[in-house]
């Protein structure tokens, strides 16, 4: 069996090698002719496919011509659509604009308007604040011309004489006070307000003393205030005294005076905090008086002088008013005969209408009457 058949560049060929290589052979022509079958029917198969495919593909192309056709109509209307529906949209939004236009230029001019009230406004306010600046300013600089004037003892003198002067020269005439007169003492009191009747001068004082006043209110500490209020009571009952022995005398000044305070707020911190001073005041028959006090009795003694100048011409008047009563009497006279006049010429003018009357009927029956066929009935008379 493994007998060697052939040699081959050394290789002995036994039979099992040449049936094996037969085998292998024959294998291999089946195989091919198998392989060959199989690549026919694959060509086919193939062959068939790509013809089904094809045919799908023609079928797919020719769809998708006919959805193409379809799109571009479909876009066609659609771009009219859309062309229409521009010119639609610019045509609103040109219209809009156009209000809007017209609505923003009216608005604009509104607001131009109220802004040039407003301007015109605020300058009127300006110029009011402006002045109010100025009012302001001036007020300021004579607050501080009357600062000056309250830190000065002998300027807040003279200011307190002079309020007390122009006080007194509104309410009385000329020749009812004097400012500055000299008593039989040699002294001179601030005013002397003349009374009537020849009754004693009425003396006003206005060198009322601010200083204690001034440190009473600026005292920061109680130890301060305590000793400024003492300070400023011993000041205030000095010069009360002061007054009392130098213008209270008797026949020739009234038995009070006053000692005017050029200040409400310290004629009421006068009264608050030291009363006991006011009160020891009024017992030295020294009355402390404010602007407001003054005033009022400047118009008393006004009153009290027209009440004087009225009784000392009260005998004028009786006289005057019994001329009047006479004169009053003869017109009720007079009347009296006027009346009586008018009564006889209305009696006269009733008699006169009376006449008048009866003369009125006479004529309507002479009126009445038919002379034409009466003629032959008129009565006769002698001699005819």
């Amino acid at each position: 069996m493994s007998e060697t058949l052939l040699l081959l560049g050394g290789f002995a060929v036994t039979l099992p090698h040449l049936l094996f290589a037969g085998g292998g052979f024959a294998g291999g022509l089946v195989v091919a002719a198998l392989g060959r079958g199989r690549s026919v029917r694959e060509r086919i198969a193939a062959e068939t496919l790509a013809l089904d495919q094809a045919q799908e593909t023609e079928r797919r192309l020719a769809e998708i011509g006919r959805l193409q056709a379809e799109m571009t109509g479909r876009m066609q209307t659609m771009a009219e659509v859309f062309g229409s529906r521009q010119a639609d949209l610019a045509r609103g939004l040109s219209e809009r604009l156009d209000g809007l236009g017209a609505r923003i230029g009216h608005s604009l001019t509104d607001t131009s308007r109220a802004t040039s009230a407003s301007l015109t406004s605020l300058a009127e306010r300006l110029a009011v604040i402006d002045r109010a600046q100025r009012g302001i300013t001036e007020l300021s600089a004579e607050m501080i011309q009357l600062k000056s004037i309250l830190a000065n003892k002998q300027a807040r003198g003279a200011f307190g004489q002079g309020r007390m002067e122009a006080i007194v020269a509104d309410a009385l005439p000329p020749n009812g006070y004097a400012f500055q007169a000299t008593l039989s003492t040699g002294v001179r009191p601030d005013c002397l307000v003349h009374l009537p009747d020849g009754a004693p001068g009425l003396v006003v004082d206005a060198k009322f003393p601010l200083e204690g006043w001034t440190a009473f209110r600026e005292a920061e500490s109680a130890e301060a205030r305590a000793a400024a209020m003492q300070g400023f009571r011993r000041d205030v009952i000095r010069h009360v005294i002061d007054i009392r022995d130098k213008y209270l005398l008797a026949g020739e000044t009234h038995d009070t005076a006053f000692l005017f305070v050029p200040s409400e707020s310290i004629f009421a911190d006068l009264h608050e905090h030291f009363a006991e001073v006011v009160q020891r005041a009024h017992r030295a028959r020294v009355v402390i008086v404010s602007p407001s006090l003054l005033v009022l009795a400047i118009q008393v003694v006004q009153s009290i002088g027209r009440d004087a100048a009225i009784r000392s011409q009260a005998h004028v008047i009786q006289a005057e008013v019994g001329a009047l009563v006479e004169d009053v009497a003869r017109l009720a006279e007079r009347v009296t005969k006027l009346q009586t006049h008018f009564g006889q010429a209305t009696r006269d003018l009733d008699q006169l209408a009376i006449s008048a009357d009866k003369v009125v009927r006479r004529s309507a029956r002479i009126e009445a009457l038919d002379l034409e066929t009466a003629t032959d009935t008129r009565p006769r008379l002698a001699g005819e």
